[in-house]
């Protein structure tokens, strides 16, 4: 006799018990670049030539040295400090003062599970509104659904580089001034690889300190800033500004999920906030990759080398892709920092739609299809979906053997295009049947 536990297993198409979704997470779809990661693996599977232009995963190694600081302290099991290990934030606090010239101190610093969470977290806890640059990262605005924010985006353009103008910025801020607000600048942009100038950072953080806005400078590239020449805006907006990085990009260390805050000490209770969260959330950071990550912030030649190599390699390979794209017909912007293009082919749009193609999504799955290509749409970053822009992500070749080529040109020598040509073949071959493609 068939029991009810083996009648109710038997329904396969329904469920027993009543769930319903919680409606800030109701439409909130996969990130676009997990899931271009997850399609490109699955045609890989399939036995199809992919080019993984898709996922912002540094092509780079972790570094030797941090490396076997995470084998030496593989065995340490105990849950550390929500905010973070004490020796790790001293190193976080001083590596910030000596790279970026941050006044701060190890309880300044909170440490989670990637900047990812810690961004999540953050939202969580602040109460008013998200103000953000577009084109953009593609988690920032989901993230302010899931917590239920209101989000404010703020065009720019090629023309601009594709980044936040004090213009632009003071229209955003004569609009609101009732609310809290929480305004993101990413720079280096992911998805544009361009950055911020100089004279800009001074203006945005005059005008934040006037309308008394809070800033979350997400400067996660900083340290591939193509020439090594990034600066932060927390200098000039420093009571302010809260600092968002990690190691998943320079460090090479994306799966490690180690993401830093640095708060100003007047925002010492949005901190404790957080950090009271985290306590019934992740509890702690990964031990090992805590005590390996202070060797990591610790810097020194072999760091120093890790990174002149990573940015020459970088610079080269963005700036050739660049020209090539241009040759090709797409407007782009040279790239300055981190792994990103953000070429616009809005001048092909007549050829396009001869293919039926007339959304930026639709012209990602073609490229997909028809040559292998993985990229990502203008309209996941914000942009308009026919606006023909996308993010192109140039981390599909061997980074270790590129770094090893690299260190055999003298320190600092920009390398040319035959070394381009030699060791990051994969990205150029996308980019020229890209090319080919659109002819």
């Amino acid at each position: 006799m068939t029991n009810q536990r083996d009648a109710d297993m038997s329904e396969s198409d329904s469920c027993v018990v009543e769930v319903h979704l919680n409606e800030h997470v109701k439409g909130i779809a996969p990130s676009a670049t997990v899931a271009i990661n997850d399609r490109s693996n699955e045609l890989l599977r399939q036995g199809r030539d992919i080019f993984k232009l898709g996922l912002g995963q540094s092509p780079f190694p972790v570094p030797d040295v941090v490396v076997e600081s995470l084998r030496e302290h593989a065995g340490e099991k105990d849950y550390l400090p929500v905010q973070g290990l004490a020796a790790l934030r001293d190193a976080v606090a001083e590596h910030h003062r000596r790279t970026f010239g941050i006044d701060c101190d190890a309880e300044d610093v909170l440490i989670g599970p990637g900047s990812k969470e810690l961004m999540f977290l953050l939202q969580l806890v602040f109460y008013g509104d998200l103000v953000i640059p577009t084109p953009t990262w593609v988690s920032y605005a989901p993230q302010a659904r899931i917590v239920g924010s209101p989000v404010h985006f703020v065009p720019t353009s090629s023309d601009e580089n594709w980044h936040l103008t004090p213009a632009r910025f003071e229209r955003v801020c004569e609009k609101n001034h009732q609310r809290a607000r929480l305004v993101i600048l990413t720079y280096p942009s992911n998805p544009t690889g361009t950055t911020i100038p100089h004279d800009h950072l001074e203006d945005l953080a005059d005008i934040a300190r006037r309308e008394r806005v809070l800033l979350l400078s997400d400067e996660i590239y900083g340290k591939l800033h193509h020439t090594g020449d990034h600066e932060s805006i927390v200098p000039y907006y420093p009571k302010g500004t809260i600092f968002s990085g990690g190691l998943s990009k320079w460090c090479g260390a994306g799966g490690w999920r180690l993401g830093v805050f640095v708060f100003p000490k007047c925002l010492g209770w949005l901190r404790d906030a957080m950090a009271a969260v985290a306590t019934e959330t992740f509890t702690s950071t990964c031990a090992p990759i805590q005590h390996a990550a202070i060797r990591a912030f610790e810097g020194g030649p072999e760091i120093d080398d890790y990174l002149d190599n990573a940015r020459r390699v970088l610079r080269a390979l963005g700036n050739l892709l660049a020209r090539r794209l241009r040759s090709a017909g797409a407007e782009v912007c040279d790239p300055e920092g981190g792994f990103y293009l953000f070429p616009d082919f809005s001048s092909m749009r007549d050829r396009l739609a001869k293919r039926k193609i007339f959304t930026s999504n639709q012209l990602c799955r073609r490229i997909l299809d028809d040559i292998g290509v993985a990229v990502l749409p203008g309209s996941a970053f914000g942009q308009p979906p026919e606006q023909f822009t996308a993010r192109l992500a140039y981390v599909d070749f061997d980074g270790r053997e590129a770094l090893a080529a690299a260190s055999e040109f003298p320190q600092g020598q920009p390398l040319d295009e035959a070394f381009v040509e030699k060791h990051c073949v994969r990205v150029v071959e996308a980019i020229n049947r890209l090319g080919d493609w659109f002819v």
